[in-house]
């Protein structure tokens, strides 16, 4: 099995890379040139410079590759971008690259048996919003409240359009693990006992562990799942305080400041601090877009297909997989 990741420097990329060569797979890591390498050190990974900003470049690479060592089975298309200053950011760091990788890969006469695309939960938007919350399900409109999930939700229809595309799409929920950045700020916090929590309202939370996430996609591989899409959680959902009480037990913290702020209070941070960043050319975690995933109260996903059709039974419940993470963060020196 020849196996392509783009990405696969980046969080869920290097795990992938990790959980194909366990495998026995041929892999392919795609990288961008200059692109920070340090998980992806095991000598048995191939590397791949790909420049995703020109069709007619992808199209070279990806010929002389196949003219040397053959097509690839599987592509495993996780490359993207979580955070931008604009719209114009997320179009061109998710949606165009996209559309450029498959256009190159049918231009080569190398679409792939399968090409599974990392989206997100956060396509289909606030559904479900008014207590009891129901699961967003498959057949919900998907209507998404930020920049990042129009982008993904963009990309989804049109790998949906392709002719002779067999796509596998992925929609897990927040995704955490070692090496994970945006989680490492709560955790962070919490090492100085704050735990920031955003709204006053109840708010209903999934999470998917990153180790779990990788099993799920490896499994619709061995299935040759083909043209679906699923949900992906653990299957359980959390208040707003337990996973940073599980973070705080890891501490060996009895107690810790639960910080509930007001919505409106937080609409006020996350656009000053996206218009800071802005101004610097950076971006920052709390942003204008990422109000809106903070104001969800119900992130419920049904994951019925992910379980009947995979097989899929989590490896780890949330505080498994919190307890690794956190030895993780304070084994390499990030807290």
């Amino acid at each position: 099995m020849k196996i392509l990741i783009t990405g696969a420097n980046g969080f869920i990329g290097s795990f992938l890379v990790e959980e194909g060569l366990q495998r026995g797979f041929d892999v392919w890591a795609a990288v961008r040139p200059g692109s920070n390498c340090k998980y992806l050190n095991d000598e048995r990974i191939n590397f791949l410079q790909l420049d995703y900003t020109s069709e007619k470049n992808l199209t070279a690479t990806l010929t002389e590759h196949k003219n040397r060592y053959g097509a690839f089975d599987t592509v495993i298309h996780t490359a993207g971008v979580t955070k931008s200053h604009n719209k114009k950011g997320f179009e061109e760091g998710n949606y165009a690259i996209t559309e450029r990788l498959v256009c190159a890969l049918r231009n080569a006469d190398m679409l792939p048996k399968q090409f599974i695309y990392m989206s997100t939960l956060g396509t289909y938007g606030a559904v479900h919003e008014k207590e009891p919350f129901d699961t967003i399900k498959e057949n919900d409109i998907q209507v998404p409240a930020t920049n990042y999930g129009k982008s993904k939700l963009k990309t989804e229809i049109y790998l949906k359009s392709v002719p002779g595309l067999n796509y596998v799409i992925f929609r897990p929920t927040g995704v955490y693990g070692p090496r994970d950045k945006d989680y490492y700020l709560m955790a962070k916090s919490i090492k100085y006992r704050f735990n920031f929590i955003s709204g006053i309202k109840k708010q209903s939370i999934t999470f998917i562990y990153v180790k779990d996430l990788v099993k799920a996609i490896y499994a619709s591989i061995e299935k040759k799942v083909k043209n679906r899409c699923y949900f992906v959680s653990d299957g359980n959902q959390y208040s707003s305080t337990e996973f940073g009480n599980l973070i705080a037990a890891e501490f060996g913290y009895k107690w810790i400041i639960n910080l509930k702020c007001p919505l409106p209070l937080v609409w006020i941070i996350c656009h000053t601090l996206g218009g800071v960043a802005a101004l610097f050319g950076k971006t920052f975690t709390l942003n204008r877009d990422k109000y809106h995933i903070v104001a969800q109260r119900n992130w419920l996903c049904d994951i019925t297909a992910l379980q009947q059709e995979l097989d899929f039974t989590p490896d780890y419940p949330l505080q498994r997989g919190v307890t690794e993470t956190v030895e993780w963060y304070k084994s390499n020196g990030w807290l």
